[in-house]
């Protein structure tokens, strides 16, 4: 059986340091396994966050070789294990202890997105009828497992660290679900705008790049949202519009 090394950070909110752990490899590991066999024979007190080892909970996002992904979907075949592998917390939220990260903001945010709010039923038995285009447009944002490895990775969150002023990727992507839900009544677009930053993302697409569930998160939602916005706040005839019932 091969060996490897993994140069994991320990530490907390007040500061740590990477360490290096040796251990034994075999055919069809992943990174996540490497981890727990670490924590049951070298490191009983080392963090880590995960639950279904499927890819679908999102529990274990981490950054590995400085890339975010999820430990439990990351081969180690995939890796080069010559050099040490370096597995990190997420950058853009606070640390609580090694490789576990306080992402409880997320759930905050979410809080503060209208919620889908369904027009009247238009059929006979209480039900709706749309088209199915519109089923299908948004079916790919309800596979989001909430990894937040998106809002790791997006810069406004990460490197300028805008948490009051910007929701994220993760929250442009459920927000573009109800928005383009042609049964829901709620207009969002000025929260989007004014408290929610969508003016902030400059399309970069690195959100998309490492979404695990292979959502298009730019093209798909982001794009589409800030298109929204610019028509309804920023279009010439509109502004005219609005100032003329201003003065009525």
């Amino acid at each position: 059986m091969a060996t490897a090394t993994f140069r994991i950070w320990r530490g907390n909110k007040e500061g740590g340091k990477f360490q290096d752990y040796t251990t034994e490899v075999s055919e069809g590991m992943v990174v996540l396994d490497a981890v727990l066999r670490i924590q049951a024979e070298k490191a009983n007190d080392l963090a880590v966050r995960w639950n279904c080892k499927a890819g679908k909970c999102g529990s274990c996002s981490a950054e590995i070789n400085g890339i975010p992904k999820l430990m439990c979907m990351t081969r180690l075949s995939e890796l080069s294990l010559d050099l040490p592998v370096i597995i990190e917390p997420m950058q853009s939220f606070p640390s609580i202890k090694d490789l576990v990260t306080d992402v409880s903001w997320n759930f905050e945010v979410k809080k503060k997105i209208k919620k889908f709010s369904p027009r009247k039923a238009d059929a006979s038995d209480g039900t709706w009828r749309m088209a199915q285009n519109d089923v299908n447009r948004v079916q790919e944002f309800r596979k989001c497992i909430e990894c937040f490895l998106c809002q790791n990775v997006c810069h406004v969150l990460r490197d300028h660290h805008l948490h009051n002023e910007f929701i994220g990727p993760r929250f442009f992507v459920y927000s573009a679900n109800l928005e383009m839900n042609p049964l829901d009544t709620q207009d969002r677009l000025e929260q989007l705008k004014d408290t929610q930053g969508i003016g902030y993302c400059n399309i970069t697409k690195c959100c998309t790049k490492v979404c695990p569930e292979s959502i298009t998160i730019t093209d798909n939602a982001i794009i589409p949202l800030k298109e929204r916005v610019a028509d309804e706040f920023y279009d010439p005839l509109k502004k005219l519009i609005r100032l003329f019932r201003k003065k009525k």
